[in-house]
């Protein structure tokens, strides 16, 4: 290979980038940014989890989430409230602002994904259990 041509690593950053430049944009008219979407659409699909079960379900650092989190509530998007039985453990849900801001905005997300992935054709199930797969391995 010449030092001309992409490694995948080079290129695994330039997909990620293009999508998040791509997210960003399309949120944009919401309110949202790509980050911030994340936390709403896996609000949508976790039930009341943590600021830490939240961190680790979307791959982004605690603290970035908490900051996030803040955020989100201040504009409306979320609650943030004290677990019962662990005062330390803050618990999030979205409120009815949030819902319905992101179910736009995830319909939005899967048209502009289906766009990304109509080259691959029949090969974009293939294509998941690759990635999968490599963000199982340590590093």
């Amino acid at each position: 290979m010449s030092s001309a041509e992409p490694t995948a690593g080079h290129l695994v950053w330039r997909l990620a980038m293009k999508w998040r430049t791509a997210v960003d944009r399309a949120l944009d008219p919401l309110g949202l940014t790509h980050a911030q979407y994340v936390v709403l659409s896996s609000l949508l699909a976790l039930d009341r989890p943590s600021q830490r079960e939240l961190a680790d379900h979307t791959g982004l650092e605690a603290l970035y989430v908490s900051k996030l989190a803040r955020s989100l509530e201040a504009s409306g998007f979320i609650s943030r409230t004290r677990d019962a039985v662990d005062t330390r453990t803050v618990r999030l849900a979205l409120t009815p602002h949030g819902l319905s801001t992101v179910e736009p905005a995830i319909e939005l997300v899967r048209s502009l994904l289906d766009r990304l992935l109509e080259p691959l054709g029949d090969r974009t199930d293939a294509l998941s259990r690759d990635l999968t797969a490599l963000l199982a391995v340590p590093l």
